[in-house]
């Protein structure tokens, strides 16, 4: 279990961390996506240019436009002045990582996944299989392995035959067709 907490809050944590870092270029850029967009085309015609073997004027011209409008677009001042807000951003998306991944482990593993996966696999291995298949290529544990194959024998979805299971794929109750 404590492997488990290592991983959420390292989870967490690049989540935090990536919205901080987010909401910090949204602000270094003022929100403005458009400019974004503009500088981005106006780099790629830079680099269409030098690789089409222009002059050096010609390519030291477009290197000073592209620089004038980075300039224009970002706002390195605007980004530190909103940096508390950024931070505050990155701790809230970490929080909501943390407690959504707490929340699963708190409900524990559903029943119904680890049903379609005994069932899938099943389908897999052409309808027969044994709960050491199971275990070996699910990523079930031995007991609920165990308890799966029970809930699926109790509703007639699984028959057993020493040690394999067979999926059923006509219910006993269905009506038959005459």
């Amino acid at each position: 279990m404590q492997d488990v907490n290592v991983i959420r809050a390292v989870l967490a944590g690049v989540a935090g961390v990536s919205a901080a870092l987010i909401a910090y270029s949204v602000a270094y850029v003022r929100g403005d996506m458009g400019g974004v967009m503009q500088y981005l085309r106006a780099r790629g015609a830079l680099r269409r240019l030098e690789a089409s073997g222009a002059g050096g004027d010609a390519v030291a011209s477009a290197r000073q436009a592209l620089r004038a409008l980075g300039q224009q677009v970002g706002d390195p001042t605007a980004a530190a002045q909103w940096w508390p807000a950024e931070v505050l951003v990155g701790l809230l998306v970490a929080v909501l990582v943390w407690n959504i991944f707490s929340r699963q482990l708190r409900t524990g593993p559903r029943p119904d996944v680890q049903e379609r996966m005994a069932l899938r696999l099943a389908h897999r291995l052409g309808g027969r299989f044994t709960l050491t298949d199971l275990e070996r290529i699910s990523p079930l544990t031995a007991e609920q392995a165990r308890a799966v194959t029970a809930r699926l024998l109790a509703q007639g979805r699984l028959n057993r035959s020493g040690d394999t299971y067979e999926l059923v794929t006509r219910r006993a109750d269905a009506v038959q067709p005459r």
